[in-house]
């Protein structure tokens, strides 16, 4: 069920931030380095699907930071009365690939909030409708839904526990990899992504209720949206995805294109679902 928003909140829809960042060298060779070799074939100078993630972080000095490593007041981000922030899905068009040396600008816009009562508690989403511009043009636009719960109780939570997806698909293809806290830690670096939930085990575990180390769910998008291009045989033209269930560092992480529908992905391990994905060509 949805509520009606407070006009402090309602006020925020359609509001919008700039923000600027470069497509360096150094960027695009970290970002292979890390994920390599489960990322799609690209021409020459051409950044990988899902760079565009690494940029333009939020950065807030250390004492601005939550609990959670966040930080605490995003300026450009409604102030939900929930703390903890959380990717739940997204969609994104490519419309142009990005370029190594390009100065890119994001134009990010408040499109829709949402306040919802969910089996684990109270729960608010807002969506963020982002815009990747170059000197040729936009080049991405990248829908993020966002999902806001409360505070993390000393105890485990539904978040760590709640009931898994299995996996009873058949896939055509698949890429498999062994997930690290090292992994996690290099895509945590260059995504300058400060939640304690991928490297503090302690933490994930005692304080948020997992089963240990959360695997980030944008690296997952990225390589679901890299497995679709290497199949399609280019970038897809829409790529959506939503987060089912958390994945825990430590085992091996399948990447699925489906059989029966060939416009299907997924990532799954120990035969349960984490993120389910579509792409169009």
């Amino acid at each position: 069920m949805t509520d009606p928003l407070p006009s402090q909140l309602s006020d925020w829809i359609g509001r919008a931030s700039h923000s600027e960042d470069v497509v360096t060298g150094r960027l695009d060779a970290s970002f292979r380095a890390i994920l390599a070799p489960h990322l799609a074939p690209v021409e020459e100078g051409h950044a990988p699907p899902g760079l565009h993630w690494c940029l333009c972080p939020a950065i807030a000095p250390m004492d601005e930071l939550g609990p959670d490593g966040h930080p605490a007041k995003n300026r450009d981000m409604p102030p939900v009365p929930l703390p903890r922030r959380m990717w739940a899905g997204g969609e994104v068009e490519t419309l142009d690939a990005l370029r190594v040396g390009d100065a890119v600008t994001r134009t990010s816009a408040i499109s829709d909030i949402q306040h919802k009562q969910g089996r684990s508690g109270e729960l608010w989403f807002v969506t963020v409708a982002h815009e990747y511009r170059t000197a040729r043009g936009v080049a991405i636009r990248d829908r993020q839904d966002i999902v806001y719960r409360d505070a993390a109780r000393p105890q485990p939570s539904p978040a760590g526990k709640a009931e898994p997806i299995l996996a009873r698909r058949a896939h055509a293809s698949a890429w498999n990899l062994r997930t690290s806290p090292v992994l996690l830690f290099r895509y945590s670096a260059i995504t300058f992504n400060g939640h304690r939930i991928h490297y503090d085990h302690p933490y994930a575990t005692g304080v948020e209720g997992y089963d240990g180390l959360v695997v980030h769910g944008p690296m997952q998008a990225t390589l679901l949206f890299n497995l679709a291009a290497a199949e399609i045989g280019h970038t897809p033209r829409r790529f959506s995805y939503r987060g089912v269930a958390p994945a825990i560092v430590g085992g091996e992480l399948s990447v699925c294109h489906g059989a029966d529908d060939t416009t299907s992905y997924w990532t799954e391990s120990d035969g349960h679902i984490h993120m389910e994905a579509r792409a169009q060509p």
